[in-house]
């Protein structure tokens, strides 16, 4: 009978657990590296319950528990880790969600409806479908897993079949949970000339925000990019990171909140400063895509990881190559006529780059471009400092055997200008109160349809009037002030977001009609630096601080989350107390450009550069398409170093800086990473002045990969500014 009755209690208890196992739903993320895991809890909503390393057992899934919480006496609470947690509900904590329904009410429960998953390129979108059980309002969730770069992207849509609107005050693009010892935080913050400077802080309880609410140049003071290291800093070559980034052009606020019991969530997404955010029935409301990788082997995989990404699924012509240039601002900058410019043209050909960029002060005519006081908004070329017009300056281009680029400023306006005086009316501008100017100017109204098609005009006018036009570079200067738009009327808490949607609006006119034409994303330097932008951009200007030794820190800090073909580079004169090929070295590790008269340089000067353009020429399959090693950082001491390699490991170059060593200080060497242990390559020094010979010691011999990994070069010397630029070479 005891046998019987053993029996029948272990079919039973079998019997049991089927039948959970088949109620569970369990939905997984997942990446060649990286698994994210939600249950959908028994209440109907739906946990996140695993965030981490790759689980290789499916059955594990079962482990999981979606309750991520206990209370202080050993009872088990109902609130666990809620993959989009909503306003008015029993969670304590900051929400992804909030609604305030046309009646009033200002709660929002989320429950489970369906998923499905779909095959992209590179890999895999999930949907999960949630829905609220007392309002008709809806949330999908989206992710993509792309499994080989090991990277994630998610986003949030947001509808509703009420008859009357609803108001978001919040709408994340994704909540992320962890659960470690420590967390910490790596943040870059910014200003004019000082980008993307890496700080550390380890997160306690309570909330750390990073936000902006600067509109258009939105990313001046803070980027929209983050590192957290898990259970220590993060690391270059070791150690748990997850790195974040945000597309979207506009303001953006990241919330890491540790809670009660030490659990941190990550909540990116749109700032909602003053952009409550009315949603009529059956729009959609697509929230910025939010990017991120884990990498368990410190930020430089995760690095490599989102470079690898970028090139492959988001950035414009990735898999293409890159124009290096001659731009004419430093040298000239309002001051030039066509002769000028076509003198320059020639310049830019005996250097041996691909293109000649015209920069700002060609345009204008009843208010001259002759400062930054006059004439931003009238797209028109200056007859009597240009009297051929863009034509004369692209045949000039032909004839010195270049492409021809050029500088606008499309989303501004100049209030001396005949376009403020014919349409007041398109400018963000407060009709009650002083006007505050940034740099002399203001910002036109993207929200409004009139706007987006004059700023789609200056492209298209340029284009088909001259299709051999082949770059533009897009400035954006001024943030935005005096917030209030004539057009938004009554809904001016959209102006934010809808402004930013009408920029999008036009890029993507732009990309349809104009799929191949290249264009540089600048503001004021790198105050636009994100992935959503970067879909129709080619590139964005890292600073306008071009001085070397700041732009090993600033291309350091922008290297984390973009490869060197989104990165523009340009040698200038700045910092004269460098050499040419020490600033020419440090442009070198990006897109490579000049900004320089050829008039300043000496005859070896000259010879220096044009070899310097051809050697990066040669390598570029290494630095712009290949694998990135940040070896040495600038933030540890007083030298950097960087190393480039092809995909085929065949190619490679090594970057090193001696910036500023102390007396006699101890040098070590340099061990490079990712070559093939058991290929053998040569090492040369190369971007030598003419008649310098090599003080690089293993100059012209020949390692395994074995060695120059675990032993190293010797690239770094005592005297300060000092560059070398090493090739590698499979044999």
């Amino acid at each position: 009978m005891k046998n019987i009755l053993a029996a029948v209690l272990t079919i039973a208890v079998t019997v049991s657990a089927m039948a959970e196992s088949v109620e569970r739903k369990i939905i997984r993320i997942a990446t060649d590296n990286t698994d994210l895991v939600f249950e959908v809890g028994p209440n109907k909503r739906l946990y996140q319950t695993y965030l981490g390393k790759k689980l290789n057992n499916p059955e594990d899934f079962k482990n999981l528990s979606w309750n991520q919480y206990a209370g202080s006496d050993g009872s088990v609470s109902t609130r666990g880790w809620e993959a989009y947690s909503t306003s008015g509900n029993e969670d304590f904590f900051e929400p992804a969600l909030g609604i305030t329904h046309s009646d009033g009410n200002m709660t929002t429960y989320l429950y489970y409806v369906d998923s499905s998953e779909e095959n992209v390129p590179g890999g895999t979108h999930t949907r999960i479908r949630l829905r609220d059980d007392k309002y008709p309002v809806n949330v999908t969730l989206n992710y993509v897993a792309y499994t080989k770069e090991n990277v994630i992207k998610t986003w949030s849509e947001i509808s509703h079949q009420v008859k009357k609107p609803i108001t978001m005050s919040q709408y994340a693009s994704a909540m992320l949970y962890f659960n470690e010892p420590s967390y910490w935080l790596t943040e870059f913050s910014s200003d004019w000339a000082k980008e993307a400077q890496m700080n550390v802080q380890e997160l306690k309880f309570g909330k750390k925000v990073i936000d902006t609410k600067l509109g258009s140049r939105a990313a001046m003071l803070t980027h929209p990019f983050f590192e957290i290291g898990l259970n220590g800093p993060a690391k270059e070559h070791s150690g748990e990171v997850l790195m974040g980034t945000l597309g979207w052009t506009g303001n953006f606020r990241f919330t890491f909140e540790v809670d009660n019991v030490g659990n941190l969530r990550v909540i990116p997404g749109i700032n909602p400063y003053a952009s409550n955010y009315e949603l009529k029935a059956n729009d959609v409301f697509t929230t910025p895509e939010f990017i991120f990788t884990l990498s368990y082997d410190g930020t430089n995989q995760g690095s490599r990881n989102l470079h690898d990404w970028a090139r492959r699924y988001q950035l414009k012509d990735g898999m293409k190559g890159r124009l290096t240039l001659l731009n004419n601002w430093e040298n000239t900058a309002f001051d030039f006529d066509q002769e000028v410019l076509a003198e320059l043209m020639k310049e830019a050909k005996h250097l041996g780059v691909d293109m000649f960029l015209l920069d700002d002060g060609w345009f204008g005519n009843k208010y001259p471009r002759k400062d930054d006081h006059a004439g931003l908004g009238d797209w028109e070329v200056t007859h009597d400092k240009l009297p051929g017009g863009i034509p004369a300056l692209v045949d000039a281009a032909k004839e010195a055997d270049v492409k021809f680029g050029i500088w606008i400023e499309p989303e501004m306006v100049n209030p001396k200008s005949e376009l403020y005086e014919k349409h007041p009316e398109w400018v963000i501008e407060q009709p009650n109160r002083d006007t505050y100017y940034y740099r002399n100017q203001l910002v036109l109204d993207m929200s409004n349809p009139k706007v987006q098609d004059h700023v789609f005009g200056v492209v298209d006018d340029i284009l088909k009037e001259n299709p051999d036009v082949a770059y533009f570079k897009w400035d954006c200067n001024s943030p935005i002030t005096n917030i209030y738009s004539p057009y938004a009327k009554d809904k001016q808490g959209q102006l934010y977001v809808d402004h930013v949607k009408g920029i999008y609006n036009v890029l993507k006119r732009i990309k349809e009609k104009y799929p191949d034409v290249p264009m540089m994303l600048c503001s004021g330097g790198g105050a636009r630096c994100d992935y959503e932008a970067l879909k129709y951009f080619t590139e964005f200007w890292c600073s306008d601080n071009t001085d070397p030794i700041e732009r090993i820190f600033i291309q350091w800090g922008f290297s984390q989350f973009f490869p060197a073909k989104a990165m523009a580079a340009h040698v200038t004169s700045w910092n004269k107390n460098t050499t040419l090929k020490f600033r020419t070295d440090v442009a070198a590790m990006c897109k490579l450009g000049f900004d320089i008269g050829l008039q300043e340089l000496s005859a070896e000067e000259l010879e220096f550069a044009q070899q310097a353009v051809a050697n990066w020429k040669r390598l570029e399959p290494a630095i712009m398409d290949g694998d990135q090693y940040r070896l040495v950082s600038p933030y540890d001491g007083n030298h950097a170093a960087v190393e480039y390699l092809d995909k085929s490991k065949t190619m490679g170059v090594l970057f090193a800086y001696d910036i500023a060593p102390r007396f006699r200080e101890k040098l070590s060497r340099v061990k490079l990473q990712g070559l093939d242990g058991k290929q053998k390559y040569l090492v040369k020094e190369i971007n030598l002045m003419p008649g310098d010979a090599s003080t690089f010691p293993q100059n012209g011999k020949v390692f395994t990969g074995d060695y120059l990994m675990k032993v190293g070069l010797d690239v770094f010397g005592y005297e300060h500014n000092v560059s070398r630029v090493i090739e590698i070479i499979a044999q």
